[in-house]
């Protein structure tokens, strides 16, 4: 049996190797979440473009190379950028208002019983109802214009961000709660300082949720409002390019929301992420 140094010795050098041991160049690529997705983007435009390629048919499926053609024509001539410009500042008005209702439906829920008795009632009636067949109702009530887009994108947002944000509130460990109430915060103070901190990994999957909705929503908006009174953004503009059976420019359009969606993902969620889920060590 060995002495009890020698062991000692021999586990500390083990230790030592195995915390200098050196990344290699394969590893440290892999671990970067940034470049893994860029080569998955990558692959799925290379599949893309043989596929399209193996139909051999502009009209019915464009090869991806077809489509960034037709993508850079537009954003040359100014009309995508102007159709993306229109949606983009429709769809911020209708969720900025689902999220101010969301806040204000989801404060009285947390300190009243009333308020969430209301706020689980209204979910459970409102939530599975589909935005889109409030558009009929929308047009009746709103007529043509930007009014009835903003009321269905409202009813979007509303729900899945009050439904995840309250849920979030209702998980908050009752130590922390404990803790507000010994410090004898306000109102406000126990929702803004315990209540939204302890449940903001919920709060942010409801915000996705609710931007990944409002722009379904708005896309099957605008292809009844905007083709209907010739206003518009990027639903019209689809719209107008199938009528016109120029598909390339459909799939550009198409195309176009994507990479929003993956712009606000990468640079807005994902920075809210890192400074406060990740910072405060609620996510692995």
């Amino acid at each position: 049996m060995p002495d009890r140094s020698e062991v000692f010795h021999t586990i500390s050098e083990n230790a030592f190797e195995v915390i200098e041991r050196r990344v290699g160049v394969w590893e440290r690529l892999y671990r970067n979440a940034a470049l893994r997705k860029a080569v998955l983007l990558v692959v799925i435009a290379a599949i893309w473009e043989i596929y399209g390629r193996w139909v051999g048919d502009r009209l019915l499926f464009p090869s991806f190379s077809q489509t960034i053609e037709a993508f850079f024509s537009s954003l040359g001539s100014g009309e995508l950028p102007l159709a993306a410009a229109t949606s983009i500042m429709l769809l911020l008005k209708g969720y900025s208002l689902g999220l101010l209702l969301a806040i204000l439906l989801t404060a009285v829920a947390s300190v009243t019983r009333i308020g969430a008795d209301l706020l689980e009632t209204l979910t459970s009636m409102f939530h599975p109802l589909p935005s889109v067949a409030l558009l009929p109702i929308a047009f009746m009530w709103f007529k043509l214009g930007d009014s009835g887009i903003i009321f269905v994108l409202v009813h979007a947002v509303l729900w899945s961000v009050a439904l995840n944000t309250y849920a979030g509130f209702r998980a908050v460990s009752p130590t922390l709660r404990m803790v507000g109430r010994n410090y004898g915060l306000s109102t406000l103070g126990y929702i803004t300082r315990i209540l939204v901190p302890g449940a903001f990994p919920s709060i942010l999957t409801g915000l996705k949720i609710g931007w990944a909705f409002a722009w379904r929503t708005l896309i099957a908006a605008e292809l009844v409002f905007g083709a209907r009174s010739g206003r518009g953004g990027l639903g019209r503009y689809i719209y107008e390019r199938k009528n016109a059976l120029e598909t390339s420019d459909v799939f550009a359009g198409l195309l176009t929301v994507i990479l929003l969606g993956l712009m606000v993902e990468s640079l807005i969620f994902k920075t809210i992420e890192k400074r406060t889920v990740r910072r405060w060590g609620m996510e692995t």
